[in-house]
């Protein structure tokens, strides 16, 4: 009898060898789990930090240059770890712990961000006030600071990428598949709360108070996300399918996540379309900070209100997104993002007033997270999850590398068009531009991103023997 009874012990081990059980299928389907919300909250407290950082960094780098391009180049640097290391991290992500990569990161975002607070702190008797940039004030560029700037806002996007790629492919493993809308949806709801409703105005009062103080607050934001995080239990992967622990050379690994991406019919055009779409974003935000002083004539203070209205439409998508998807259908949400995101940012261009170009912000963010709810859960439903860190990097090699390109390329239309222009509408010209693109961009996306395609994709994968 016991020798029966170890035999039927030992076959059941041999069969989970061979065919192991995937741990996300004991995750609760009636609710989102203590786990989550532990990343709730580690989420909105940094990126109540980011929101502080949205007023600091540019205010920032308004006070020691007021030139175009050198502004531009801010927002270049801030995103070209997008380009330069979104591969890499994926193999990293798919490597290594993803909740020990995100505190790891956000480590590393306190002590930089604690740097700059210090360096500023100990040159903010010579930086211009607020109300001195406000006033107009005559400003040459402080090559020191500027060159801090750009380091350390290249550094905090390295790290950056990797936080976010590690929490994108984290969220399935502490999330049920059937709550993944529910729970991007919720997450990135407080996120706009967080960082462009109570974070830029409270940035905007602190940098009243000081320049230096802003930056001290952000660090701290990071140091508590991180223990918030590091509380989160340790979360078993999924074997890999062969059972072999040796991992492939590292170039073989990034080659299959690429190529696992590029196949996919639906991915792949949506990453190239999120890219440029991202792209034209950028192009017409990069010298935003020069917009909003010179033809909004904004405070710190009413410049840190315009992100509220991204804030409130943001929350307003987040709560709403999977609603409106099931209701007129995911590729007409995903319509919706390209037109009226495009008219609003045409509009913009002619705003003068700006509590227009707040409400502007307001549709233009709801349609933003209608768009990465949709699209965030897609990917973390269909594609496996010892590819997804991976996988994931390639499509934010395309959706995110784009950035760097649209905001040389926004500084670059300031710059050319103050030259046959006028300066107000050199700093109008990119939401021009941007804005009529972006209705061209919609004919190029329309066909290849259809409900009848995004819902396809996700029986495939229902399907698909990776899917336990």
């Amino acid at each position: 009898m016991t020798e029966a009874v170890n035999q039927e012990l030992a076959d059941e081990a041999k069969a989970d060898a061979v065919e192991p059980k995937d741990p996300r299928a004991n995750l609760p389907k009636d609710r989102l789990g203590k786990n989550y919300f532990k990343l709730f909250g580690a989420s909105t407290i940094s990126n109540l930090g980011d929101g502080i950082g949205i007023i600091a960094y540019p205010w920032l780098a308004s006070a020691v240059t007021r030139n175009p391009l050198l502004i531009a180049l801010v927002a270049v640097v801030q995103r070209l770890p997008w380009l330069l290391f979104s591969l890499p991290a994926g193999v990293i992500t798919d490597r290594h712990d993803r909740r020990t990569l995100m505190v790891i990161a956000n480590s590393i975002r306190a002590v930089l961000t604690l740097g700059v607070a210090f360096i500023v702190l100990g040159q903010q008797g010579v930086l211009p006030s607020p109300d001195d940039i406000d006033a107009g004030a005559v400003i040459g560029t402080d090559a020191f600071l500027y060159g801090m700037v750009l380091v350390a806002t290249m550094l905090m996007g390295f790290a950056e990428v990797i936080y976010d790629n590690s929490a994108q492919t984290f969220m399935p493993a502490i999330v049920h598949k059937d709550n993944l809308e529910k729970a991007n949806g919720r997450l990135w709801s407080i996120e706009q709360v967080a960082n462009t409703f109570m974070g830029p105005p409270l940035g905007a009062l602190l940098l009243i108070a000081a320049f230096s103080v802003p930056f001290f607050v952000d660090a701290a934001t990071f140091v508590v996300s991180a223990a918030l995080i590091a509380l989160i239990p340790a979360t078993k992967r999924v074997p890999k399918a062969d059972g072999l622990e040796d991992r492939n050379p590292w170039k073989d690994e990034l080659k299959e996540g690429f190529s696992w991406l590029w196949s996919h019919d639906l991915l792949r055009p949506m990453a190239i379309i999120l890219g440029l779409l991202n792209l034209l974003g950028t192009m017409s935000g990069a010298t935003i900070v020069l917009f909003a002083q010179e033809i909004l004539r904004t405070e710190p203070f009413e410049f840190a209100l315009l992100d509220s209205g991204g804030a409130i439409g943001g929350i307003i998508g987040g709560w709403s997104a999977s609603r409106i998807a099931k209701k007129i259908g995911s590729g007409p949400s995903l319509y919706l993002t390209l037109i009226v995101g495009g008219l609003t940012t045409f509009l913009i261009g002619f705003a003068n007033n700006w509590l227009f170009v707040w409400a502007m912000f307001a549709v233009f963010m709801l349609l933003a997270v209608l768009w990465n709810v949709i699209t965030v859960s897609l990917r973390q439903s269909i594609i496996p999850d010892e590819l997804l860190g991976r996988v994931n990097s390639v499509y934010r090699f395309f959706a995110w590398g784009m950035m760097p390109i649209g905001a040389a390329l926004g500084g670059l239309t300031v710059v050319i068009t103050d030259m046959f222009g006028s300066r107000e509408l050199a700093l109008r010209m990119p939401f021009f531009v941007a804005g009529a693109l972006q209705i061209v961009l919609f004919f190029f996306a329309a066909p290849r991103l259809t409900t009848a395609k995004i819902e396809g994709a996700r029986a495939a994968a229902t399907t698909s023997p990776n899917d336990e």
